[in-house]
Formats: structure tokens, C-alpha cells, sequence
């Protein structure tokens, strides 16, 4: 069946005279060959604008290569590549991605950037092995609402040039990432869990433009955090915490309106802001115990005076009492006597 097969594609290929779809049936041939395994295909850059079904069948194969050609379309046969680990597709006319992908158990790479993908299909979570995905220059606007659960290895993930406007909470399970390139996107911040990646060592997302006016306090939990990219935003104040990440040595704050810090401060670099940021956090601290401080005096001034007058109260209603019952004498409070 398999000669069969390869005749087949061999007589389409003599018929049209096309040396790349030669290529892709000497491929095939060579995989069904018996007593032939064929682990590693690179197609790139042969301009290809279909891939047959038949690659499916390719059970041995580990690693393929077919970017810079020109499909429109990825078979949903691929998930019977059980054993692939790397799959680059990337600088393709591809407009989707087959929900069979998340078949793909052992996939540890997986490259789609420069693609005209508008959205990343939910099954993706499905590729547990993921290591390293690139989804960058593309057309997306979002990413899967549950990627973070299901990629829980990933760690770098690349979605710059896109138009992504927010990040899914699940993202910030994805406690082995590493790496995180959200550069010129559309994000109008991040979410209040990104400090639970406690394993990010860069994270950029630089030219947001307009769109990225503040982050939250908790990215002073990215302890291990090296390299922070947010130029090119609408950042007026940094966040206090920022003086938490002992371990960051590039700091990038180019282009943005800052009050907090003061542009004097941030041209001394990041020792100097980190500094600056841990004394304006003191200073906020002590403010705020002094404020609790005052608050308590408050409180306890008030209740002195609330049982004061409680008191005041009860005398005067036993005497009140006293009169109208036609009762004898009334006991006299010193402490009411004091007052007087």
C-alpha cells in the first residue's frame, strides 16, 4: 500500500514537472520504505502551498521543518505525528491552526510566528510537553483562556507584534516560564497573579504605546526577575515594589511620561531606582503605622467620652426615678461629684 502510495504522488510529480512537490514524495517514499524511519524532514523555504495527508503516516518523525513556504493550511492529519517534538510552520499564510494539534503529546517546540493567525486554538493546553511556543507577528487579539493550565512546562513564550489586549489569568500558572516577550501589543496592563511566576527571568512588554498605563504591585514577586523592557509605554508611576527584585540588572524605562520615579532618578540607573523606590516605600509605611497610631488615640479619646456620659445618664435617670417613685435618699457617686 504504501508503493502504491508513493506511485501515486511520484506520477502527479512527473505529470506536473514541479521539483518541490518531488521533493515532498521523495520524502514520503523514503518514510514508508521498509525498514526505514525517517525522524528529521526540513521543507523550508520550497514553497509549498500544500502539505498531503499523508505526512500523518510518518510515525517515526521527530522533527519537521516547514516554514518560509507559503500553506494555508496544516492537515489535521499531523496528530498522528505521535513522536514529533519540533514543528516549525512559521512565515506561512496560515490562518488557523488544526484543533488536532493538541494531539501532539511530546511536542516540546513549537513555532507558528509570522502567520496570519487571528486566534490560537483551545486544544493547544493539550500540549503538555510544550517547552518553548513562538506565536509572534501574527493577528491575534487573545490567547486560549486556559493555555496556563495546560502548558504548565512552557518556558518562553513569544507573542510580540500582535494586537493581544489582555492575558488570560491562567497565564500565571505557567510557573516554569522563563521567558515572557509581549512586546508591541496592545495590553492595557497585566494581571494581578503575574507575581506567582516566580521562575521569569525577562519579561518585556515594551511598545504597548497608550495602552499601558499601570502595573500591578504584585510584579515585585518576580524574584528571580533579570530584565525588565517597559519603554515605550504611558507608565507615570512604577510600582514601590519594584525594589524586591534584588536579582534585576537591566531595567529599560525609555519613553514613558514617569513622575515616580523622577526622570533625575531613573538616568542613574537601576540600583539608584531600586533604592529610591525601597525609601519612598519606607517613607509610605511609617506614614501609614502613624496613621494607625492617630486613629487609635481617636478611638480610645471617643470611648472615654462615650462612657462618661453613659454614666451622666445613669445618675441623672435614678434621680429622676428616685423622685417621681417618692423614694428616699439617693446614693451619691463620688465620681459624679468629681465632675461637678
Amino acid at each position: 500500500m504504501a508503493d502504491n502510495l508513493g506511485y501515486e504522488f511520484e506520477k502527479v510529480e512527473l505529470d506536473d514537472n514541479d521539483d518541490v512537490d518531488r521533493e515532498v514524495i521523495r520524502v514520503l517514499n523514503e518514510g514508508f520504505a521498509p525498514n526505514k524511519v525517517v525522524d528529521k524532514v526540513d521543507l523550508s523555504g520550497r514553497q509549498l502551498r500544500f502539505l498531503p495527508e499523508a505526512f500523518g503516516k510518518l510515525r517515526g518523525l521527530v522533527v519537521l521543518n516547514l516554514s518560509h513556504n507559503q500553506l494555508e493550511v496544516i492537515p489535521d492529519s499531523i496528530a498522528g505525528l505521535q513522536k514529533l517534538e519540533e514543528l516549525n510552520v512559521s512565515s506561512n499564510l496560515l490562518g488557523t491552526l488544526p484543533d488536532s494539534i493538541g494531539l501532539l503529546v511530546n511536542l516540546k517546540v513549537l513555532n507558528v510566528s509570522g502567520n496570519q493567525l487571528k486566534e490560537l486554538p483551545e486544544s493547544i493546553a493539550g500540549c503538555r510537553s510544550l517547552i518553548e511556543l513562538d506565536a509572534g507577528f501574527n493577528n491575534l487579539m487573545f490567547l486560549p483562556t486556559n493555555i496556563g493550565y495546560g502548558l504548565v512546562s512552557l518556558q518562553k513564550l513569544s507573542i510580540h507584534l500582535n494586537k493581544i489586549r489582555a492575558l488570560p489569568i491562567s497565564i500565571c500558572e505557567m510557573k516554569s516560564l522563563r521567558n515572557l516577550d509581549a512586546h508591541f501589543n496592545e495590553l492595557h496592563g497585566l494581571p494581578l497573579g503575574i507575581g506567582r511566576l516566580t521562575n521569569l527571568e525577562v519579561l518585556n512588554v515594551s511598545r504597548n504605546f497608550s495602552d499601558l498605563m499601570e502595573l500591578p504591585e504584585t510584579v515585585g514577586d518576580l524574584i528571580n526577575l533579570r530584565e525588565l523592557d517597559l519603554s515605550n509605554n504611558q507608565l507615570r508611576v512604577l510600582p514601590e515594589t519594584i525594589y524586591q527584585l534584588q536579582n534585576l540588572q537591566k531595567l529599560n524605562l525609555d519613553q514613558n511620561p514617569f513622575i515616580i520615579p523622577p526622570p533625575e532618578i531613573i538616568s542613574q540607573g537601576v540600583e539608584t531606582i531600586k533604592e529610591y523606590m525601597m525609601k519612598r516605600r519606607l517613607e509610605i509605611l511609617q506614614a501609614e503605622h502613624q496613621r494607625s497610631l492617630d486613629e487609635e488615640n481617636e478611638e480610645t479619646q471617643t470611648g472615654w467620652m462615650a462612657w462618661g456620659a453613659s454614666m451622666l445618664n445613669k445618675v441623672y435617670s435614678g434621680r429622676t426615678t428616685s423622685g417621681y417613685l417618692g423614694g428616699g435618699n439617693v446614693t451619691k457617686d463620688p465620681l459624679f461629684d468629681q465632675q461637678l
